[in-house]
This record gives structure tokens, sequence and C-alpha cells, in this order.
């Protein structure tokens, strides 16, 4: 997730904290280069102008330059600023209204709209425990009511049938009378997007909107369309009267502009990003996480959140009680463990969230062939019978041949499993016995991919 914007503030900050004495020349210098950075993320050019002044004015403030460390200090200048170019605080969801509360979801074909209705779904359903419908009141696009139906049973929320020879208002009034007889606290209306903004489409959301009276419309935004992604958003600003936005595939190729700019232009709150094709790839858009992990200070509240969220409760306490029993960490515990991390995105989900300095302790993996090994290494856990999970000693030349044809892969690989499984046993052992430092040095190399 912005990357390469992330990893040049990330040196710039570095080079930043070590000045001892901050002059004109370091300060323009380093100005310059959060200029650059900036630029290349594709933020909005007088979004840039704006930051770096506000910065400069700051930089060159009296709190800066009688501070013991103006270097640290110039570094909380420009944290402070990029979480105010943000929108300064997490901006929630508005329930305060007579039930169901309506959100209306608006944006271009190809956002990712219908998605992250879906998403948005499993969301409020799981975190804030809400009853949810939706519908959709998409006539054009082929098989978009399908798709929306498809997304919301995954999520376990209730879906309102329309066909496309309804109209979408009176599909609209429909799901609001079924909402409202069936006790649904929040109902999700998805509307039609186009290839680019039209008259057609924006009389036809006005009409929704005046309709419905929803007490949210989100305009849902493709983060990889750069300064595209600005100028929608400000036309659908100036056509609707807009509560807030959601970025989506933020961790794709995206420059990251849009997730700078966007508040900067439209004046409405970021409240949602979305992570991934996955459900449960949404999160709460918080300002102040997102420009630490810019500036490579890591997000580890968030990656908190996501395991709370993500870890079976049930399932991690059983695993403590059997530890504290002095039992051991047997291959049905590190399969699960697997399991858990997957849930959580997997490996370059979690390293994303982490400080810059534990990023560089992984090393340059590959993360892509690192969660591939993952894939491998539990596809060869489940070629093992019941035994050989709860007693790996038992795995011997003969048992390996078989695991290792049944994974469909080599004899090396099931030792190499077994290693790193011994690896994590020993950690385990170390922190059955309380020594957390000396765990926490064993983990390197553990993890595949990673050295």
């Amino acid at each position: 997730m912005l990357e390469n914007l992330s990893q040049r503030l990330a040196r710039v900050v570095k080079t930043m904290r070590g000045e001892a004495r901050l002059t004109e020349t370091n300060t323009q210098e380093m100005l310059r280069e959060i200029r650059i950075a900036l630029l290349e993320a594709d933020v909005a050019l007088p979004v840039v102008r704006d930051f770096i002044a506000r910065v400069k004015e700051k930089a060159l403030g009296q709190e800066v330059l009688q501070s013991l460390t103006p270097g640290q200090a110039l570094v909380g200048v420009v944290n402070r600023e990029l979480t105010e170019l943000m929108g300064g605080q997490a901006s929630a969801l508005n329930f305060q209204t007579q039930p169901p509360a309506i959100i209306l979801m608006a944006g271009l074909q190809g956002a990712g709209k219908t998605t992250t209705v879906g998403k948005l779904a499993k969301w409020l359903r799981e975190t804030q425990r809400k009853k949810v419908l939706t519908v959709s009141c998409d006539v054009y696009r082929p098989a978009a009511i399908e798709q929306l139906k498809a997304v919301t049973e995954q999520a376990g929320a209730d879906f309102f049938a329309s066909n496309p020879r309804q109209t979408p208002n009176e599909i609209a009034q429909g799901a609001l009378q079924w909402a409202r007889t069936h006790y649904h606290d929040v109902l999700l209306v998805d509307t039609a997007g186009r290839l680019a903004i039209d008259a057609q489409m924006m009389e036809e959301i006005r009409a929704l909107h005046a309709q419905l009276e929803p007490i949210e419309t989100l305009f849902v935004v493709d983060a990889m369309q750069g300064q595209d992604a600005i100028n929608t958003a400000k036309a659908f600003g100036e056509a609707l009267p807009l509560t807030g936005v959601v970025l989506t595939k933020l961790d794709g190729d995206s420059r990251g502009g849009a997730a700078l700019s966007v508040k900067a232009i439209t004046g409405k709150p970021i409240k949602f990003v979305g992570v991934g094709e996955k459900l449960t790839g949404l999160e709460s858009f918080h300002p102040e996480r997102m420009a630490n992990r810019i500036l490579g200070m890591g997000d580890i509240v968030s990656l908190v959140e996501e395991a709370q969220r993500s870890v079976d409760q049930k399932a991690a306490k059983e695993l403590s009680d059997k530890l504290k029993a002095g039992n051991r960490f047997d291959l049905n515990d590190f399969l699960a463990q697997l399991s858990q991390m997957k849930k959580m995105g997997g490996l370059s989900s979690m390293l994303d969230k982490l400080p810059a300095q534990f990023q560089a302790a992984a090393g340059q993996a590959d993360m892509g062939k690192a969660e591939k090994e993952m894939r491998r290494m539990q596809g060869i856990i489940h070629s093992m019978t019941p035994g050989e999970r709860t007693k790996p000693e038992l795995i011997k030349a003969s048992r390996k041949r078989r695991i290792a044809a049944g994974a469909g892969v080599q004899v090396q690989e099931v030792n190499r499993l077994l290693n790193q499984f011994e690896q994590m046993q020993g950690m385990v052992r170390k922190m059955q016995k309380g020594g957390m430092a000396k765990m926490l040095r064993g983990m390197k190399g553990m993890m595949p991919g990673m050295r």
C-alpha cells in the first residue's frame, strides 16, 4: 500500500531525524525531497503547494528551532501535517436516524462499488452488530443484481431481490418498505455506474437521493485512477451532498495521490479504504495511522484490530490452555497458525502495517513467493495422517516419501517444513519458560521467504 511514496518519505524522515541542527539549506533540501515524493505519488499540485508551505512555516517556527532534537521535531511536523491533509481524525458512519439507516453508494463502473457494498455489509454485521439489507438499483449492467446477491450471501447479510424491468426508484421504494417491515438496521443501496460521468447518470442518482434521503452518501473511487479519481470525486461532490469517500484498490499498483488529495479537493472525509478482493478487505480510514504508515512508522493498532477480527478467539484460548498445561505444540497447532495468518490477509498484509525497521528486518523477501510457500506448507500438513500431525517424530523416510507424493512436492520440501516446525516448537518452549526476548530472537528465518 503506497509503497513507493512510503519508501521515499521514510528515507527523508531518516535523514531528518539525524539532523542535530536545522539550517535554511538542509530544510530546503528536505522539503524539496518531500515535494518530489508527493508529486511522483500523483498528489494534486495545489495540494502539494499548500502542504509544503505549511510544513515550511512550522519547520522554521520556534517549536522546531528551539527543540533539543530539531530533526525529530521536524518529523513530527510532517506527520501532523500529513494527518491534517487526510482529514485530521477518523470519520465514523452516522446512524443517528430512525432505522433503517440508508447508505447510498455512488461511483463509476469498475471502481469496485458492488464488491464494496458486500464488504461494508460484512463490516457492519461483524463490527457494529447491525442487521443489514442490500439492494441493487443497477438495471443496466448485465448480472449486476446477481453479483450483489452473491457477495451479500457471502457477507451473511440479507438481499432484496429486484429485476432489470423495474425502475431504480421502484426498486429503492420496495427495498425501503421491506427494510422497515423486517426491522433492518441498515439499508445499503448499490446504484448504477457508468464508464464516464454523464447527465443521465447524475439525474438518476439525484432522484434516488431525493426519494431515499440517505443518512450517508458514499462515493466509491478507484485509487489506481490517480488524478482522474480526484476529478471524478469532485464532479460527484458537486452533484450530490456526499458525506464520505471509499477508496478502493489501495493495495494495487497505485501511487497514493488519491488518498492524500481527495479530502483537500472535495472537502469530504475518507471513511473506508478497500484492500484486496476478499470481503474482509475493508478498513476504517484513520488519517493518523495512514500518516504513520506513509512515513514508515507502521500501524500496529490496525494490525491488532485485524487480529481481533480475524483470529478465532476460541481456538486461540484452547491453544493457550494447552500450552499452559505443558502440552506440546504439534503440527495441528502449526497448521492452525498458518490458517489464522491467511485470514489476516497473509504475510504481505501484516508486513505492510509494521514499522519500516521491522520490514527491513524481514529482508527483501518476495512476498508472493512467501505466500505461495505458505500454501505449500498447508498442503504438506494436510497430506499427513492425524497421528503424524500429533507426533511428528513418527515421520521417517518412507512416510516423508508418501507425504511428498500426496502433496505433489519433493521430499526436500517436507524436510524443510519439519525444520521450520521444529524452530517454531523451540520458540514455543522458550515462551512457556517466560523467555520472550529469546523467543523474539529466534523468529529470524522462521517464516517462509524471510531472512
